[in-house]
């Protein structure tokens, strides 16, 4: 007995969306096999370090429209502008300036109806609220001992203020792949269940 249509919809849309992914899986394996994270500066090094998070950018493009501009979308271009001007030593500054608004409009998208299918609870609002002045808080009390120490406020430059550690490069940039990847793919996923739950409450 074959299965609903409406059941057999979502692994289809699954499967679509790996595929979509192939281009990213072998752009980053390219990065990593032909080591460019040790080539010296040049377009071709930014252009290979940047094009993982540009096909990402991409895929959330054409599954999700251009909603995702100012969201997800934007935070992987300026995400990408980061790579590249971090390929050479002198634009650092501006890369940590790159990677700072992709934050914030990843976080502006997080925080948006998109990710809140379901009436979020008065314990959710209160928790972030919570969080946000611990945060805060927290920042607050160093923020004397990180003007004494400007070098250390950040996690990511912080490889380029120690001494280079064995596959440290590498180690960062799996990472970093990683989390663009279960950023672009749970944007997708959010939009996918947002219609659905949709389509559910007009049935």
């Amino acid at each position: 007995m074959s299965l609903p249509f409406c059941l057999l919809l979502p692994r289809y849309q699954s499967c679509a969306l790996l595929l979509s992914l192939l281009p990213f899986f072998l752009s980053a394996a390219l990065y990593f096999y032909m080591g460019a994270h040790d080539w010296p500066a040049s377009i071709t090094s930014a252009g290979v370090k940047s094009a993982p998070t540009l096909l990402l950018a991409a895929v959330v493009l054409s599954w999700n429209g251009g909603q995702s501009i100012l969201g997800v979308v934007g935070g992987l271009i300026f995400s990408a502008v980061g790579d590249c001007c971090l390929v050479w030593p002198e634009l650092f500054l501006h890369g940590m300036g790159a990677f700072a608004v992709a934050h914030l409009l990843y976080s502006l998208t997080f925080l948006s109806s998109r990710y809140a299918t379901y009436t979020s609870s008065s314990w959710t609002r209160l928790l972030y609220l919570i969080l946000f002045i611990f945060g805060g808080g927290f920042y607050t009390y160093l923020f004397p001992f990180l003007k004494k120490a400007p070098d250390s406020h950040l996690l990511i430059p912080v490889f380029k203020v120690t001494a280079p550690t064995v596959h440290g490069n590498t180690f960062v940039m799996v990472t970093y792949y990683l989390a663009q990847l279960l950023i672009a793919v749970g944007d997708v996923k959010a939009v996918e269940n947002k219609d659905d739950f949709a389509k559910w409450k007009r049935t």
